[in-house]
This record gives C-alpha cells, sequence and structure tokens, in this order.
C-alpha cells in the first residue's frame, strides 16, 4: 500500500513537471511538494521507528546539501563575471555574417564553455547573445537549438559542467581526471555529428547581423573578475585532489576570494554597489536551486522505501547488459529530467558493487548528460530554450532531433571501442 501510494505520488507529480510548459505550473512547487508527500507517506508507513527514520532523512539532506551549495556558489560566481560583462571577452571574438560558419563557431564556443561552467549558464548566455547578434528569430532557430546541444555535450565530460555529472562526483562515482579521460571523445562525437548534419542545411549569410554584441563598455575590473572566476571554478577538482574535501568547498573557497576581491574594488563607489555580491545574489534563480533539493529529496524517498532497488533488481534481471541499461537511460532522459534519473540509478547501484569509475557509471554520466538534447523537455537547458525562445516540443523535435540521436548512439558507440 505504501509502495502504491509513493509511486502514484511520484508519478502523478513527475508528469505535471514534464508538462510544466503547457500545464504553466511551475515544476519547483510541484518537486516540493511530492518531496514532502513521499517522505510523509514514508513515515506514516510506521515499518521503522521514527528515530531511526529521522536519521535517514537527515544522512540524504546531507548528501542533497552537498549538491545544493555546490550549485549554489557556481551560479553565484558566474553571475558576478557576467555582471561585470567579463565575458565580452570571449564574445568579441564572433563575427561572421556566415551561417554556416556561424553555427560551427557556436557549437564549439558552448561545448568548451559548458564544460567550464555548466549547460544551464552556459545556454542562457548564449541565447542572449545570439538574440543581440542575429536579431531575426527565424534565422538563429537552428542555432538556439544547437546551444542546447552543444551544452549538454560540453556538460558531461567534466565533473563540473552538468548537475548529473556533479551528482556522480560528489557521491564519489567518479572521479575528475578519468571521466574527462573516457567521456571528452564520445561527448565530441555526440555534438560533431549532429552539428555536421545540421549544417548542410545551413546555407549564404544572416539577413540582419550585428557585429557589435555588447554595445555598452565593460564594468571595471571585469577581465580580473572574469579570469578569478573561471580559475575558481576549474580549480575546484584540484582543491578537492589536493584536500579531500567536498567539491562544495572548493566552490566557497572560489566564491569568498572573489567576494573579497569586489568588494575591495567596488565599495568607496556607490554607482558600482550592482556588481558586489549581495546585489547579485538578488539574481540567483532560487527557483531552481530548490527544483533540485525537491526532485532529490523525492528520489531519496523511493530509494529509501526500497523502489529503486527492486526497478534495479527488475533491470539486471531482464535487461542484464549495463551498457543497454546506459543506453535506455539516455533515451529516458529525453523524457524525464535527467536529474531524478541519475539520483535515482546512484540508489540502484551500490558503490559496493560498482566502485568508482566503473564503466557503468561512465556510461550514465555520458547518457545522462547527452541523451537530454533528444527532446526539448529533457534537459534544464532545453526547459531555458523554451522559455527564453519560445520554442516548442514539436519545432524542435523536427530540427534537431533525429541527428541528435544519432550523434547520441555514434558517442555511445566510441565509448565501447575506445
Amino acid at each position: 500500500m505504501m509502495t502504491a501510494l509513493i509511486l502514484t505520488v511520484f508519478g502523478l507529480g513527475y508528469g505535471a513537471i514534464i508538462l510544466e510548459y503547457y500545464l504553466k505550473v511551475n515544476k519547483t512547487a510541484v518537486a516540493l511538494l511530492i518531496a514532502v508527500l513521499c517522505w510523509a507517506i514514508y513515515f506514516l508507513g510506521g515499518y521503522f521507528p521514527l528515530q531511526q527514520d529521522l536519521g535517514k532523512l537527515s544522512s540524504h539532506l546531507a548528501d542533497v546539501s552537498q549538491v545544493i551549495f555546490f550549485l549554489l556558489g557556481a551560479m553565484v560566481i558566474v553571475e558576478l563575471i557576467d555582471s561585470h560583462k567579463g565575458f565580452k571577452l570571449i564574445t568579441d571574438a564572433i563575427a561572421t555574417r556566415s551561417k554556416r560558419k556561424m553555427l560551427w563557431i557556436i557549437g564549439a564556443l558552448a561545448f568548451f564553455l559548458s564544460a567550464v561552467l555548466d549547460n544551464l549558464t552556459t545556454t542562457i548566455l548564449m541565447i542572449s547573445l545570439l538574440r543581440k547578434m542575429v536579431p531575426e528569430r527565424s534565422e538563429r532557430l537552428l542555432l538556439s537549438c544547437l546551444v542546447v546541444v552543444a551544452a549538454n555535450a560540453g556538460g558531461a565530460w567534466t565533473p563540473i559542467g552538468d548537475v548529473t555529472t556533479t551528482m556522480l562526483w560528489i557521491d564519489g562515482r567518479i572521479s575528475s581526471l578519468a571521466v574527462m579521460k573516457a567521456l571528452f571523445t564520445p561527448s565530441l562525437i555526440s555534438l560533431l555529428v549532429p552539428l555536421f548534419l545540421i549544417s548542410l542545411r545551413q546555407r549564404g549569410k544572416f539577413s540582419v547581423f550585428s557585429q557589435k554584441i555588447e554595445q555598452s563598455p565593460q564594468e571595471p575590473g571585469a577581465a580580473l573578475v572574469f579570469f578569478l572566476g573561471v580559475g575558481a571554478l576549474v580549480f575546484v577538482p584540484v582543491f578537492k585532489a589536493l584536500t579531500g574535501l567536498p567539491p562544495y568547498m572548493g566552490v566557497l573557497i572560489g566564491l569568498g576570494v572573489l567576494w573579497l576581491v569586489t568588494d575591495l574594488m567596488h565599495h568607496r563607489d556607490e554607482t558600482r554597489q550592482h556588481l558586489r555580491v549581495p546585489a547579485i545574489l538578488m539574481k540567483i534563480d532560487i527557483s531552481g536551486i530548490l527544483f533540485f533539493l525537491g526532485i532529490l529529496l523525492c528520489i531519496n524517498a523511493l530509494e529509501t522505501a526500497g523502489i529503486l532497488r527492486e526497478l534495479a533488481q527488475w533491470l539486471e534481471r531482464e535487461v542484464q547488459s549495463q551498457v543497454l541499461i546506459a543506453t535506455l537511460i539516455g533515451f529516458f532522459s529525453a523524457i524525464i529530467d535527467n536529474v531524478p534519473l541519475v539520483a535515482a540509478t546512484i540508489g540502484m547501484y551500490p558503490a559496493e558493487q560498482f566502485p568508482a569509475d566503473s564503466p557503468l557509471w561512465h556510461m550514465i554520466a555520458y547518457a545522462a548528460g547527452t541523451g537530454g538534447s533528444m527532446l526539448v523537455i529533457g534537459s534544464s537547458s532545453g526547459v531555458a530554450l523554451m522559455g527564453l525562445e519560445k520554442v516548442d516540443f514539436i519545432t524542435y523535435l523536427k530540427a534537431v532531433s533525429l541527428p541528435v540521436l544519432i550523434g547520441y548512439l555514434a558517442g555511445m558507440g566510441a565509448y565501447l571501442l575506445v
């Protein structure tokens, strides 16, 4: 009875999350609601003493908090760079009217930016730039869709590029150098294949194009904040390797340094208060942070109730092949957000049986990171595209889904060959 109730609440809630764009109900509200309801049902089931159940909840909350603090710190650092117009150092290099050339430049830029920042931030940044460079929406449609594909591919091969890879890293299922070495080539292929196929449709030049990406000048200290911010994010895996402290501590020390530097630079000038961290915190997407909190706690409830263990046993019994299981996760992530999928697989496969850097975890990181690009609802970057450019499900499906599917399978094949 308890299991059926939890699955019913989860299924209904997840349906609402998937259809957020059409139902006009914020996915964060749904995620928080189903998280509390699933845990309440589990507690009311009363199979274990209350103190034991509270201990399980506290343990899960400690793990989830690491992901939340990491995301929060990283988002503040990126927003701080953007507020100083530090990304202008990169975007000033983009100046071409050729549709095909622009496609390759945007793809490469989004791929490598996402590896250092994250796929959601990269998508928001690149779409904002494209709207300034290519005013005609119809002319930038393919470019906008490609940004999602490139950002997801770029985020899959580094521990800080995608929240799902970050989750696996924080949980000790993958290590920095190992995942970068294993997934760079598959991730790159998953982008190059659709990029090539899509570029065949891009001919001629843009009818209207603005080479002045940013009319306003950079803010004081833009270059320093840019290099400190990017350096802080890149330093996170190094800090973890040197100290053994969890990744969120590395992000927090980087944020602390940037906070100190920006305070020293701007505290005397009243006109620069918008460049200091307290003002930046007002711009952070708290809704996104709370969504991850809700959905991760919800998955933890499924794990604690034993539902994920039963699912893992069924998969092992019926499917048996780890390669096929990982590949299917990529297809599932195109329909269901990849965050709960990865959270579910962490709960399904114990670390004792599948230690750090097992091929299973690398394949899951690749599949969850790149598979979500097949449909616009399959990743946070795709959802951001829907909101920013009003690209609907069918438009994205017709524009890029088939090339992305081919690229996804090619990348998985490349991983298996390597």
